[in-house]
């Protein structure tokens, strides 16, 4: 396998207004997507966070330390150019949310989802105008139709940018509520990833921690709180 890697080759990253947005110039020359796509930005904010990820590489460019620029190029590459399927594919978590699917023992277990949960099913019904039911078990039952409607309304409503961080935000919880009240910042970002958490959480205090599990909820969580951090950098205006 090749340790080939791309190298520093520019001066100064920095940020250009256009008329349909904003970009990001090394050394004058427009930074394009890993698809060849110009790198339009919907806000100065995320163009900055970009330019700012460039001018931090040092001789070689590690994507790694670049999550800006990999979201962005996401959002353009990928999410674009399917917007409707991905939209549908996300609006479609709503049918089997993870607040909706309640444990029917032990009690304890029980009163915790209730107690979590309920306030943010109660966020949607009041804030997003949809009510969806809970149900005891893994079996899955559907909600009303009306509700499902309003939420692929409110996903398809969603610009790439937005939507390329909502799915992370919808599939790192597997609830589509979340992913709202993320979007929504009717939350702080750390107390709805503990509420995703919840069963896991609980497992873990019965049975014990697993470190590699927890390892790799800490990679998750990471992730999820930089895409709540995109969903802010894509409506900073």
């Amino acid at each position: 396998m090749s340790d080939w890697k791309a190298k520093r080759f520019w001066k100064e990253a920095a940020v250009v207004a256009l008329e349909e947005g904003y970009t990001v110039e090394l050394d004058g020359r427009r930074v394009k997507t890993p698809a060849k796509r110009p790198l339009t930005l919907p806000t100065r904010a995320m163009a900055e966070a970009v330019a700012a990820e460039w001018q931090a590489q040092d001789k070689q460019i590690d994507p790694r330390t670049m999550p800006v620029t990999k979201t962005a190029n996401a959002a353009i590459d990928k999410v674009a150019v399917q917007k409707q399927e991905v939209a549908a594919m996300l609006a479609a978590y709503g049918d089997s949310d993870l607040l909706c699917y309640r444990a029917d023992s032990p009690e304890e277990l029980v009163a915790r989802q209730a107690a979590l949960w309920d306030p943010i099913l109660d966020w949607a019904e009041g804030c997003l105008g949809v009510k969806l039911e809970t149900r005891q078990g893994i079996m899955h039952a559907p909600q009303a139709p009306d509700a499902l409607e309003e939420l692929h309304r409110r996903t398809a409503a969603l610009d790439p940018f937005e939507l390329a961080a909502f799915h992370d935000l919808v599939s790192l919880t597997g609830s589509l509520i979340l992913g709202f009240a993320a979007l929504e910042q009717a939350y702080d970002p750390e107390k709805i990833w503990a509420v995703s958490r919840l069963d896991e959480t609980w497992q873990a205090e019965q049975w014990g921690r697993d470190d590699v599990a927890e390892a790799e909820a800490e990679i998750k969580r990471q992730a999820f709180l930089h895409a709540c951090a995109m969903i802010v950098l894509s409506r900073a205006g």
